[in-house]
């Protein structure tokens, strides 16, 4: 008999409102295996929500977990007062606009009204909502850029970032309490909608968006004088209507949608990782070129808050990185504000700890200050509201994570590829006119400040096995610190958890201020560093390789050992 025989009979009894599940269940329950993947652990609710595979069982992503969050939600608030409004957004995703409206029907039927999106919509239009429409929190039914197998519930605070900490737990031990079959309250949407619970959002929030975005525009005009052929893919996700609209009001006039990924499919038929990070997703826009020799194709991940580029250079086409883009965008804007003498006194970039160093070296020659906040878009969310509220909001240029997410607005709490599409391509288009593409301003900033090479290693460990084998790594590089990583010696071991810096030279030890993270950080000789923490959203364990050079050749060849020591070190087989 199995461990979870027990869960197994319940689900299979009361789990009848989605016959997918009730399937999946007859179909695995003779496989023990299966059975403890699915019951082995709830879903856990931290700061950035749910996120799991799409199927049955409380390891899962299914209208019962979705319900449980929602009424540990509705508890939290209900708690704190009365008259509480919470907006909702959903994307392309299997059954997201299914977990849209049953977590409407949650709130409504607890007395928290609900703003919902009539369609999908990207996420920082969620994080403008809440802010607008002055709503205690925001929901938005998304995986972000995982395969099409998974879903997700980010849940969002009054002031419209990602739950951080102290409320994350605050919801996490009100959905403990939670009977996923008996303890959640409901009411249909249609219901809802006729009691006046339930209101959709109207067109007049969807353009002030639109009146946000575009008042952001560093060059209004540049489309005037130059003619910039773009190829741009919402990868079957949110972003196809609203990138589109703000790109043809700025004057793009020469844009093409890549077919073939232009509709909402959340099975993603032709990018089954739909993240922008991945030369594959724009396989099917690079076809486009050979009658469209576009310079520039911008790709937008399914919730449309990251975005990434391929610029067109000596006939081929070139992938910039996330790190890369947002070491140009800092120089633009900052360029560009500093030459219409719109720069404020002590110009402000926000990037994450795991973000190049090149971007604060560029922020100084323009008298900025480069905060660093952890992984995770809600910490730059926060410290722009901390900006806000001191009357400094001004001072804010941009904000950025080395995967793909950036903001230069204040009109959200949130990482806005909507706003960012816009930014990339006017700034495209600016270079142009100089007679530069972006891979050749890139290169004039690695001769200027040195060549930082920055590289991204996911190792994926799915299912209870693989969760306690990425707990074990970060266990075993906490009692044998490194002391050198490949040809290079370690400096300094900071450990987000313990929230210390070590001096490995002088044993000196200094405090870090910043919330606790299971992140473990070292720097090494020439400006070099290593970063590995296991993923908030993931099945995956992450490290980030940063390589100090005078030349290309000599970066690929530093990363390539650091890579491979960090995987002997990890015991990481491949």
């Amino acid at each position: 008999m199995g461990a979870y025989d027990k869960e197994l009979e319940r689900w299979l009894t009361r789990a009848t409102a989605d016959p997918d599940l009730i399937e999946e269940l007859e179909s695995i329950k003779d496989d023990e295996k299966a059975v403890e993947d699915r019951f082995f652990k709830s879903l856990e609710f931290g700061t950035g929500g749910l996120r799991g595979v799409l199927g049955a069982g409380t390891n899962r992503m299914n209208v019962y977990t979705v319900g449980q969050a929602t009424q540990g939600l509705a508890d939290v608030l209900n708690a704190v007062k009365p008259d509480n409004a919470v907006a909702i957004g959903y994307d392309s995703r299997i059954k997201s606009d299914r977990f849209a409206a049953h977590a409407a029907g949650v709130l409504a039927a607890n007395g928290v009204r609900v703003y919902l999106y009539r369609e999908l919509m990207p996420t920082p239009m969620i994080s403008f909502a809440v802010r607008r429409l002055r709503c205690d929190s925001g929901i938005v039914i998304t995986a972000s850029h995982n395969p099409s197998k998974y879903n997700g519930y980010k849940c969002y605070d009054r002031r419209g970032y990602q739950m951080t900490d102290a409320d994350a737990l605050a919801t996490y031990n009100a959905i403990s309490k939670v009977d996923l079959f008996d303890g959640v309250k409901c009411m249909a949407l249609d219901e809802a909608l006729e009691k006046g619970l339930v209101s959709y959002i109207g067109d007049d929030l969807i353009e002030a968006f639109y009146e946000e975005i575009l008042a952001l525009q560093p060059d209004p005009g540049i489309f005037d004088e130059v003619d910039l052929k773009l190829i741009y893919s919402p990868l079957n996700g949110t972003g196809n209507k609203p990138v589109r609209e703000v790109l043809r009001r700025i004057g793009v006039k020469d844009l093409r949608v890549v077919e073939s990924q232009e509709r909402p499919d959340g099975t993603f038929p032709t990018c089954p990782f739909p993240n922008p990070e991945i030369r594959q997703v724009f396989e099917e826009g690079l076809k486009m070129t050979a009658d469209f020799p576009a310079d520039l194709i911008i790709a937008t991940d399914p919730d449309c808050d990251r975005v990434g580029i391929a610029v067109r250079h000596d006939g081929a086409y070139q992938l910039m990185t996330g790190n890369e883009v947002g070491c140009m965008l800092t120089q633009y804007l900052l360029e560009r504000r500093q030459a219409k003498g719109t720069l404020p006194e002590k110009p402000v970039i926000v990037k994450s700890i795991v973000t190049s160093e090149l971007i604060r070296m560029i922020a100084d020659d323009f008298g900025g200050e480069t905060a660093n906040v952890l992984t995770g878009f809600k910490y730059i969310g926060e410290l722009v509201e901390k900006l806000d509220n001191a009357g400094e909001a001004d001072r804010f240029i941009l904000g950025l994570e080395e995967s793909y997410g950036y903001l230069s607005g204040t009109h959200a709490r949130e990482k806005d590829a909507v706003n960012a599409s816009m930014l990339i391509a006017e700034m495209a288009a600016y270079y142009k006119k100089q007679g530069r593409d972006l891979t050749q301003v890139m290169a004039e900033l690695y001769e200027k400040y040195g060549l930082y090479l920055n590289t991204l290693l996911n190792f994926v460990f799915e299912g209870a096995d693989g969760m306690r084998k990425m707990q074990g790594m970060m266990d075993d590089l906490r009692a044998n610190a490194p002391r050198t990583v490949g040809p290079l010696a370690v400096l300094s071991v900071s450990d987000y958890l313990t929230r210390e810096t070590a001096d490995l030279k002088t044993g000196a030890k200094t405090p870090i201020d910043l919330p606790k993270s299971n992140v473990l950080s070292y720097a090494l000789e020439g400006g070099s560093g290593v970063v590995v923490r296991p993923s908030g959203t993931e099945p995956k364990i992450k490290v980030y390789l940063t390589a100090v050079a005078p030349d290309a050749e000599a970066a690929q060849r530093l990363t390539d050992a650091l890579g491979a020591d960090m995987k002997a070190k990890m015991g990481i087989e491949e």
